[in-house]
């Protein structure tokens, strides 16, 4: 059975077909540093001198790596021909792009995505100049298209993994909710939910001191920051958004929970008519969702659940790809604005795999986030773990 960096590598010789694109050289060097994001797919290990990758329409999979890195190429199994070098990796390299002769090489560099931006400026600088008097420095291009799709059409191994991560993920809020009462701090839950995960080895999907993020009530600030001192109190909301890493693969679900005040048997109408239009938000955005639509359709459509409720518009997108990362790069389900860039233009794929999380603020009682990770197939999408369909009242 192939391993998982073999099946991204042969995937990626079909996507450069697909594309009509004769080269995708990936040239990295000491990613102690700062890795290369799609170094784990088409490798698996660190590199220390400059390394080149390069994998071709027609097949050939080359990799050049300095000597002590080289015999990592070669056990991995993806790579046809491993070069290992000593003085430098320009001859090898030139030696290869004139054997093969691309005609479009595509670089590791984006504007629109960090996951497929990994050549650093200095780095490109130089490899321009291992191009430069040969016809391979006007061929080159931006390779954001190949390692796109590589990163969001995931493999059946790869939604299994994310499946994993989020069953893992469910049990951890249920044990939460068992937990959480009444004059708890936030900070307090979140060390709970810390230690469960510590328990079974495992890591959260984003940074740690912010993962978990707890928000007790109206008055604690949303957003990507850590649990504070603010406690639970009756009458009010607890929200919740945490992810795990697990065998590689992220999960990235929100949650809430209402405590009842004093002479309450249910939630009161504001906080269940904000829980029923989430929720319907969401809804509205995965039964949107299938192989071509745009990002910021699918957006459109949450985004319009919610205002004509008569709640204000959220500010942030309705929805990330999940994989590797909480946010694993690619097209988004964005609105049209400056920041995101062309992302939201992009088309929908089978195998991607979304966070889809509209939200809205209670007044008086907190936040109602919630957020349900997604895989798009072949004919819509479906939820890859089961939904809150209520919210969880104590």
């Amino acid at each position: 059975m192939p391993t998982l960096v073999q099946e991204k590598t042969t995937q990626a010789i079909a996507i450069l077909d697909e594309l009509k694109i004769d080269c995708w050289l990936t040239f990295a060097r000491e990613s102690a540093a700062g890795i290369d994001p799609v170094l784990p797919l088409i490798y698996g290990h660190h590199v220390t001198w400059q390394s080149a990758f390069l994998l071709f329409r027609t097949g050939e999979r080359i990799a050049i790596l300095g000597r002590f890195d080289a015999e990592n190429a070669r056990n991995c199994g993806a790579y046809n021909e491993v070069i290992g070098y000593d003085e430098g990796v320009s001859g090898s390299l030139l030696a290869a792009l004139r054997r093969l002769d691309p005609q479009q090489i595509a670089l590791n560099y984006s504007a629109n995505d960090a996951h497929a931006d990994g050549l650093g400026h200095g780095l490109y600088l130089q490899l321009l100049g291992y191009l430069a008097g040969t016809p391979f420095a006007a061929r080159v291009i931006s390779a954001e298209p190949i390692i796109s799709a590589l990163r969001g059409r995931k493999s059946g191994e790869e939604i299994e993994r994310i499946r994993q991560a989020i069953r893992t993920t469910y049990e951890l809020y249920n044990r939460t909710y068992e937990y959480a009462d009444v004059g708890m701090s936030a900070r307090q839950i979140g060390a709970y939910m810390h230690a469960q995960m510590d328990a079974l080895g495992l890591e959260t999907s984003w940074e740690r001191a912010s993962c978990p993020a707890v928000n007790a009530g109206p008055n604690t600030p949303i957003g990507h920051l850590g649990p504070g001192d603010v406690r639970v109190e009756t009458g009010q909301l607890l929200h919740f958004d945490f992810g795990l890493r697990q065998n590689d693969y992220c999960s990235d679900i929100q949650r809430v929970m209402y405590f009842l005040a004093a002479g309450e048997r249910q939630p009161p109408a504001p906080v269940q008519r904000a829980f029923d239009t989430v929720t319907r938000a969401i809804r509205a955005a995965v039964d949107f969702m299938r192989p071509g639509v745009l990002g910021y359709e699918v957006d459109a459509v949450a985004r319009k659940v919610i205002t004509d409720a008569g709640y204000p518009e959220f500010r942030y997108a309705t929805g990330h790809q999940v994989g590797r990362s909480a946010h694993d790069g690619g097209g988004v389900l964005a609105p049209l604005w400056e920041r995101y860039g062309d992302t939201p233009k992009m088309a929908l794929e089978a195998g991607q795999v979304y966070a889809v999380e509209p939200g809205l603020f209670v007044e008086g009682y907190g936040y109602m986030g919630i957020e349900e990770n997604v895989l798009v197939t072949e004919t819509g999408a479906e939820f890859l773990g089961e939904p809150q369909g209520e919210l969880v009242v104590k």
